[in-house]
């Protein structure tokens, strides 16, 4: 075995310890913890009313500053809703709340009709369905886009297990499709590494994908793309709306026109305005605080 195949299976191993580890960690902390019950799983997700995400009167101060500031917004499933505003709107800190990286002062956060995201930890939401990709694509460069996308399958498995893990037929259909969606099936055997910045990026939300997610949060996903990058992957995620939810923060005003139904222009860490792009554009408060004239 060449040293660069020993180093990429040594990394593989680590990261399968690692993410058992944090499996088996979460079910421990989730099972004693005051008011962290049984993890519901993504499948149960309650769509009654009409709603994957509903967040109502959020608030959170940081040395007494209001990042956010009374926030109540709501998705729907399969929709594609961007977010946009000026830095230091709280978009960030919005998605930090979502995912239980940040914890509101008040206010309602629910995924779904029924499950109360602020009873829930950080690694407990992602395993309840949602997927966050942060603007710097993190992905592991040593081994290939196939390994990348195996490890983040979505299994329950014990270290010995994982280590002689191998894909059923299922599983295999799951890792080809996400290949075909994120354009990389001619990649399939190429590092991670060697990818350009936008196939890294699409990598990393194949490897979000084969978690199965029913919401995903996207921050800046197309910054450093060339303009033919963001041109695929505004296909892309085009090509997940109606699967997925997804709710996309983004500066690029093109890219927004090419995939928005409906913008959320944040400011001072609550909703300024909502509505069609041309409808925020024409909006004279957001000219005013983001769009200059």
């Amino acid at each position: 075995m060449t040293p660069d195949l020993m180093e990429a299976g040594a990394e593989r191993k680590q990261v399968y310890a690692a993410r058992t580890l944090r499996q088996e960690l979460a079910t421990e902390s989730g099972g004693r913890s005051a008011g962290y019950g049984r993890i519901a799983q993504a499948g149960e997700v309650d769509l009654t009313h009409g709603r994957i995400l509903y967040l109502e009167d959020v608030s959170v101060s940081f040395d007494g500053f209001k990042a956010i500031n009374g926030l109540s917004l709501d998705i729907a499933p399969g929709e594609l809703r961007c977010v946009i505003g000026p830095n230091g709107a709280g978009k960030t800190t919005m998605m930090d709340i979502i995912t239980g990286k940040t914890r509101p002062d008040t206010g309602t956060v629910f995924f779904g009709s029924t499950i109360d995201l602020l009873r829930y930890k950080e690694a407990e939401i992602a395993q309840l369905g949602i997927g966050r990709k942060f603007q710097k694509p993190t992905v592991f460069e040593q081994l290939t886009v196939f390994e990348n996308l195996e490890l983040a399958l979505k299994t329950h498995k014990g270290v010995s297990h994982s280590m002689f893990f191998r894909l059923d037929s299922v599983q295999s259909d799951r890792l080809a499709e996400v290949l075909h969606t994120i354009q990389l099936a001619g990649d399939v055997g190429r590092q991670a590494g060697n990818l350009s910045h936008g196939q890294k990026q699409w990598l990393e939300i194949g490897m979000l994908l084969m978690q199965d997610p029913k919401l995903l949060l996207l921050d800046e996903p197309v910054a450093g793309m060339t303009d033919e990058e963001t041109a695929r992957t505004a296909e892309l995620f085009l090509s997940l709306k109606g699967k997925h939810s997804l709710m996309v923060v983004e500066h690029d005003m093109s890219f927004i026109r090419a995939i928005s139904d409906i913008v959320t222009v944040l400011c001072d860490g609550s909703v300024l305005a909502q509505g069609t792009l041309d409808q925020v554009q024409a909006d004279e408060r957001v000219i005013e605080v983001y769009l200059g004239r």
